[in-house]
């Protein structure tokens, strides 16, 4: 499989120099040269198949011969060996909760599976390589554990200081090794800026990759729990839909991406807090983003989605096409912590605001249509939102044991304000 840069003015590339490079030389995004549709038999036949089975058949097109079978599938069984069920809230909207991992996020998927493909990639290789990932709360986590002890990598993290709960800042500030977390004072757009400046930047003397949903290997592998989730209830009902909290789009778009190779799926919903770029691009045909805005969900503190513009190709550009696919809606927090209170009482299912976002997205499309299946996902555990839990629901939440480990650990992270800040730090001897 072959990559180009969506902006069409760098070479196109492998897919080990994609995953390497994480970001174009010409800071477009890389996009696959072709799509293939899976066979109808395989649908059809979905429920046959083991999970690692459906992520084998999903993603070898896009890997090609670049990894060999017996290791791609490895890669995949380090992976999915967690549970992805689906719960229903009522009887038209059920969710699908994706933080049954080792940081309990969805993003523990993309950044197993990437961690995995760069360490097979890097094996030989003498030099080390340095992911450099922004986060705006839980892609830091996941990151961190993804690559953690993985021989030859480096990970630096940056993230916005005092914009990202306590756990999730835990999560990629206390596991040491070859992980080091840096604190901007500034918002997640700013982070991601910094990140891609880096990228091109020929005066930072190592080599530097992204693990941001830029990075292909991010990207692509969250088409599996689509497939896993309708695997769970194609029988169920013909029009199933999916509702996304969306951030940066990188999840939205890999949804996408299981409908251009064949995955029956009705529509696709972007539920958005109010940082809502791309919900007025839907409603006016103006793609204007904004700085971020801090809200109570937030992951999804993004004013320029990176990931869109991938979208808009899936589409080529053509707005009328994307609308008949695709909605996106925008909530505030008032309206995220009375949905969180709605889904407690009806259902006594906790959902943290990310979820209660995706459950107001398709609780809105349902007025339309009320014969679909919505299924919104529950992106990441309800505890690592505790604080507003408690504040919203006075409801108290165990520990999960994954959680339980990192209280007893020290915060460790630089605080850094500008982007010679970072230089600086990349340029050291020594990052660990």
């Amino acid at each position: 499989m072959r990559y180009y840069s969506l902006k069409r003015k760098s070479p196109d590339v492998s897919f080990q120099d994609a995953v390497i490079n994480g970001l174009a030389p010409d800071r477009s995004l890389y996009f696959p040269e072709s799509i293939s549709l899976l066979s109808k038999r395989f649908f059809e036949n979905i429920d046959q198949y083991t999970n690692e089975e459906i992520a084998y058949h999903v993603i070898k097109q896009f890997i090609g011969d670049e990894i060999p079978v017996d290791v791609l599938q490895g890669i995949i069984k380090n992976t999915l060996y967690f549970d992805f069920p689906i719960i229903p809230i009522n009887d038209s909207i059920s969710t699908l909760e994706l933080f049954h991992g080792p940081t309990m996020s969805f993003k523990d998927v993309g950044a197993a599976f990437m961690a995995s493909c760069l360490g097979y990639f890097n094996k030989n290789n003498n030099n080390k390589l340095t992911v450099l990932v922004a986060t705006s709360g839980d892609t830091g986590g996941a990151v961190a554990r993804g690559f953690l002890g993985i021989k030859g990598i480096e990970v630096v993290i940056l993230y916005p200081s005092g914009k990202v709960s306590d756990i999730q800042e835990r999560q990629l500030t206390t596991l040491g090794q070859n992980i080091s977390a840096i604190q901007l004072d500034g918002s997640f757009d700013d982070c991601q800026e910094m990140v891609k400046r880096a990228f091109l930047d020929n005066q930072i003397k190592r080599k530097i990759t992204s693990a941001n949903s830029i990075n292909i290997a991010r990207w692509l592998p969250q088409m599996f729990y689509y497939f896993i989730a309708y695997k769970q209830v194609y029988k169920q009902k013909k029009d199933i839909v999916f509702s996304v909290p969306s951030g940066n789009f990188g999840n939205i778009c890999a949804a996408i991406m299981t409908k251009k190779i064949g995955l029956p799926i009705k529509h696709f919903i972007a539920s958005t807090n109010i940082n809502n770029t791309v919900p007025n691009y839907l409603a006016n045909g103006v793609y204007d983003p904004k700085p971020s805005k801090v809200t109570i969900s937030n992951a999804m503190d993004v004013g320029k989605p990176s990931n869109f513009i991938r979208i808009q190709q899936l589409f080529n550009n053509d707005l009328s096409s994307l609308k008949k696919l695709f909605s996106a809606y925008s909530f505030t927090d008032k309206e995220t912590k009375n949905a969180m209170k709605q889904i407690h009482k009806n259902s006594k299912y906790l959902a943290d605001p990310h979820g209660a976002v995706g459950y107001l997205g398709a609780k809105l499309f349902q007025k339309k249509n009320p014969k679909s299946l919505c299924i919104f996902l529950e992106t990441a555990h309800p505890v690592k939102f505790i604080d507003i839990i408690n504040e919203t629901l006075s409801e108290r939440i165990a520990i999960p044991k994954q959680i339980q480990s990192i209280f007893s650990k020290e915060k460790k992270s630089i605080k850094i304000k500008t982007y010679q800040d970072l230089k600086c730090f990349l340029n050291s001897e020594r990052l660990f």
